[in-house]
């Protein structure tokens, strides 16, 4: 597979045991669908419930047409500015294969990052309950959906503990304290 935008042949490089095509010259990495959400959490496995779905916010992207080609299917690909990661990419309408120029994918899994440490105690609160009704509603499997959840819950637990620490100390004293059975 070629570069859509260098025209030289790609090689095969991994992010994790995620199989990605990456540009020897200008270092843009090609994900095929699926590919991007799976490197995102082997990057940082707390992003798992982040779902970055360019299609599922509409109001949040704005989307123009791009000279770029895709390298699978040769359709012409759309460039998305995603607001709150900063980052244009570019996405295949057919295949729905994403192009990330060089840093990109850093940016966006910073963006993403910081958007879990800027989340307070009733954000993690309001994403368990969306999480435990995608167990029952989302077409998804139910174990990547009960793993979201409990990444959720996990995530909720450690920002109650740090904004309460005092919550922290008296649970912790309290077991102390537990009669053993």
């Amino acid at each position: 597979m070629d570069c859509p935008r260098c025209q030289v042949p790609m090689n095969v490089n991994e992010i994790g045991n995620i199989k990605i095509d990456e540009c020897p010259q200008c270092q843009g990495m090609w994900f095929d669908q699926g590919e991007f959400q799976a490197a995102k959490e082997q990057v940082d496995p707390d992003l798992n419930w982040l779902d970055f779905d360019i299609w599922k916010h509409k109001d949040q992207f704005q989307v123009s047409a791009h000279p770029l080609k895709c390298p699978k299917d040769d359709t012409p690909m759309v460039a998305v500015d995603y607001d709150e990661t900063g980052v244009e990419i570019d996405v295949c309408p057919t295949c729905r294969g994403i192009w990330l120029e060089q840093g990109e994918f850093t940016k966006i899994i910073t963006a993403l990052e910081q958007e879990l440490q800027t989340k307070d105690v009733s954000d993690y609160v309001k994403a368990s309950v969306e999480e435990a009704k995608e167990i029952i509603t989302d077409p998804e499997n139910f174990a990547s959906e009960w793993k979201d959840f409990t990444t959720v819950l996990r995530l909720l637990q450690y920002r109650l503990f740090a904004e309460k620490p005092r919550l922290l100390t008296e649970l912790i004293e309290g077991q102390k304290g537990a009669p053993i059975w």
